[in-house]
């Protein structure tokens, strides 16, 4: 049972109602989901048009970028997270029961590479747009983690804590939701100003992997459901160290602009 000093948690425990279709049952995690990828695609779009680059050819990636991610996503949830269900096999088969966003997010990457380099386009090219849509577009799938609370933490009086119904806990989806939220805007800043131009997808993967690094830690153990760790790590922290190091190593041999260059326009 779980003692808190100050028992009071700032938002209390809810659940929303889903959505019957027949056999098919919605939730607010897959509207939000779903709207978090149109948004990052009209967003990247956006970014790509204003930095001189194609749009179409954002659109074009995005299907088989969306279809990666969830392949890629579900797979690592059952190998990386919850290996006990692969004692259903068909389970592999059932792609929307359970996601991981670090799994689905190199997926992504990894189909980025493959797709780019088929149709002869330079990725790097378009790091800019895809870090001004993958940032807001994944905080908003966030908030749909946050409304079914499927990212418990541990207890805490912290006054962002959710009632859970055993107490009050961190709630991982909302912090991630914020802090992917207000990168986005930060990101969106730094492009308006035109600073760190084809830098703000490692400034991203940074901070972003820094984040969530640290925040992981805070992961629930005491929960029924609650995720594997490999040497005492997640994935996702694992995922996040690569994140970082890619991100600080692009940052690193970027190339400063060339002042002397611009004052002689």
């Amino acid at each position: 049972m779980y003692n808190a000093r100050v028992p009071i948690a700032v938002i209390p425990w809810f659940e929303l109602p889903s959505l019957s279709l027949g056999p098919l049952t919605i939730q607010s995690f897959g509207i939000l989901s779903a709207l978090g990828i149109l948004a990052a695609t009209w967003l990247a779009q956006r970014g790509a048009r204003e930095l001189g680059r194609d749009p179409q050819v954002i659109l074009d990636f995005s299907v088989i970028g969306v279809l990666s991610g969830v392949v890629a996503g579900h797979l690592v949830h059952l190998i990386s997270y919850h290996p006990e269900e692969l004692a259903d096999p068909w389970r592999i088969l059932r792609l929307w029961e359970g996601l991981s966003s670090m799994g689905g997010l190199a997926g992504g990457v990894v189909a980025a590479v493959l797709w780019f380099r088929v149709k002869r386009i330079p990725l790097r090219s378009y790091h800019d747009a895809f870090a001004l849509g993958v940032a807001p577009g994944w905080g908003i799938a966030r908030l749909g983690c946050f409304t079914v609370h499927d990212h418990p933490g541990v207890h805490t009086d912290f006054f962002l804590a959710v009632r859970f119904p055993d107490g009050p806990r961190h709630d991982l989806g909302l912090y991630e939701a914020i802090l992917l939220l207000a990168l986005g805007a930060v990101l969106w800043a730094l492009h308006r100003r035109g600073a760190l131009r084809d830098g703000l997808l490692p400034l991203l993967a940074v901070v972003y992997g820094l984040a969530r690094f640290l925040l992981d830690f805070l992961r629930a153990r005491d929960v029924a459901y609650a995720d594997a760790r490999h040497f005492g790590l997640t994935f996702a922290q694992y995922a996040a160290v690569a994140l970082v190091v890619w991100g600080a190593a692009v940052l690193v041999r970027r190339r400063p602009p060339d002042f002397a260059a611009a004052a002689s326009r």
